[in-house]
């Protein structure tokens, strides 16, 4: 099925998206799919930053204590009720498997309760759509750059709910080696914004960190040697007794990370023949990325789509905007939906949902 078949309902229909994948309580009100009423996001940073990174049932916890008051806050900016709600969609995973729990258990609970229809949603799909939310004319096909702390995929989006990844992480993603290099240099959590902020103050070409993977039409990705290699480059530093450069250091770390991306995205743009590139996740707010991508897809004739920094980190509207499409197209969630932390971006479990023409076993 794709968008020329599926059946939208009358315009002013409410979705209300639910994330919680990690470590942000996150609940929209989106109309149409792509209109966003209200965006309340409960960030844990400050709960984690003391433990160097996300602590699972710590966040867990954390979203147990913030969900109702995310939920209700959510409408009341939107001026709007549970009575007014036509939807519920939900992240059920990749993530946190405790932490998805939740945001599936107040999803189930708010739809079975006023009898509404409920869309499992894929969070790597969410971060995809946030695009879709930033541009109301964007339409597949597309080639979509999926960059967070969890996850680096190029993935090839032919049509609503159609996807071919293309490429994706060996072993370290993105996010996490800004976490973990961030760490090394002891610049605090999360690693993302210290790093790039720290790069702005330093030569990205004083120290030859490695470019992973640099072959023919592979568009994987692989950060893990890089972030050995910057801790090396630390050991050595200290070991002979010279001051470490942290700014020169981030900046040359940053650009082997931009370097690969950027090259990586583009080159599979050009040999898939897509006209269209997005760039999505938490990641994606990084300045240098943003600009070099930018650059680089204009420099091919390429139309390039980034979300607003909002847009960019875990939010609710993102999850709306996925499950309202696929309650375009007929997909429902069974009342059996369960929380997956390793979910495949396009994988949909019989078990867990049907059509709407399908009659619920």
């Amino acid at each position: 099925m794709n968008r020329k078949q599926m059946n939208k309902p009358a315009t002013g229909w409410l979705t209300l998206g639910i994330e919680t994948s990690c470590d942000e309580t996150a609940v929209s009100v989106v109309e149409d799919g792509r209109k966003v009423l209200s965006s309340v996001v409960a960030s844990q940073i400050p709960e984690h930053r003391k433990f160097g990174g996300v602590v699972p049932e710590v966040a867990s916890r954390q979203h147990v204590e913030t969900i109702t008051q995310v939920i209700d806050q959510a409408l009341v900016e939107a001026g709007k009720t549970m009575g007014d709600i036509q939807q519920v969609a939900v992240t059920y995973g990749p993530g946190l498997v405790g932490a998805l729990l939740v945001g599936v258990a107040a999803g189930k609970a708010l739809a079975y309760g006023r009898d509404l229809p409920l869309n499992g949603v894929n969070h790597i799909e969410g971060h995809l759509y946030a695009n879709f939310i930033q541009s109301p004319e964007l339409e597949p096909p597309l080639l979509a750059l999926i960059v967070s702390g969890g996850h680096t995929h190029l993935v090839k989006m032919t049509d609503y709910g159609e996807y071919e990844v293309l490429g994706k992480t060996r072993d370290d993603a993105a996010g996490e080696a800004f976490d973990k290099v961030a760490r090394l240099l002891e610049l605090g959590y999360p690693g993302g914004p210290f790093i790039d902020e720290a790069a702005k103050k330093g030569n990205p070409c004083a120290v030859d960190f490695p470019r992973a993977i640099q072959e023919e039409n592979n568009w994987d990705f692989s950060f893990s040697g890089l972030k050995s290699a910057v801790l090396n480059h630390i050991n050595t530093e200290k070991m002979k007794g010279h001051p470490l450069q942290v700014n020169d250091v981030a900046a040359s770390f940053q650009q082997a990370v931009v370097d690969v991306l950027v090259d990586k995205t583009i080159d599979c743009a050009l040999h898939h023949g897509m006209s269209q590139v997005l760039l999505s996740g938490g990641v994606a707010a990084n300045s240098q990325l943003r600009e070099a991508l930018g650059r680089a897809c204009k420099s091919k004739n390429i139309s390039f789509h980034v979300p607003d920094l909002t847009l960019c980190t875990d939010n609710g509207a993102m999850i709306a905007c996925v499950g309202y499409y696929d309650y375009c197209l007929g997909i429902r969630s069974r009342w059996n939906l369960n929380a997956v932390a390793s979910l495949v971006i396009g994988e949909r479990q019989n078990k867990w949902f049907y059509p709407i023409y399908e009659e619920l076993t």
